[in-house]
């Protein structure tokens, strides 16, 4: 195992999300779920615009530490880099109608942010061509704004057929 500065051990740390990164199955998945408390934790006591700069800061923070991991790991997109999962999730979650956040809009959330960065509709698939971190983290932002428009269709229909 190579040896690492502080600064690249603490980048590397903080992009795999304190270890979750490094699950060896779906570690994307893992990362979603790591990500997950923190954000329903965030969406509910912060006001709107302190979530957004919460959802802002954390990607610009994943752009940085994914960047540093990358290089570190010697990889374009390192599996263990999990930290734009997170940002992917908080986009998810922004600005949600504040009745709808029950267990089931969660789990929806969750299931519906998978589903879209795995499939990786456009322009989600050629944003991970951008040079360093912003090529890993951009393209879960992306999937973030497919899952949080395809929450708030599902909470618009289910919220007229109640």
């Amino acid at each position: 195992m190579k040896r690492r500065d502080f600064g690249t051990a603490c980048a590397v740390l903080v992009a795999t999300l304190f270890g979750a990164g490094r699950s060896p199955i779906v570690p994307g998945t893992v990362g979603t779920l790591a990500a997950m408390p923190l954000a329903i934790a965030a969406q509910r006591f912060l006001p709107a615009w302190g979530f957004l700069a919460a959802a802002a800061g954390l990607a610009l923070l994943g752009v940085w530490v994914s960047g540093v991991a990358a290089r570190d790991l010697g990889r374009h997109d390192p599996g263990p880099v999990v930290i734009d999962e997170a940002a992917g999730i908080f986009v998810t979650l922004l600005f949600q109608p504040p009745g709808a956040r029950t267990f089931l809009f969660y789990s929806l959330g969750f299931v519906l942010f998978r589903a879209m960065d795995i499939i990786k509709p456009p322009p989600a698939r050629s944003a991970e061509r951008l040079p360093g971190g912003w090529g890993i983290v951009m393209d879960d932002l992306i999937a973030g704004v497919y899952a949080n428009l395809a929450l708030r269709l599902l909470g618009a229909f289910a919220f007229r057929a109640a």
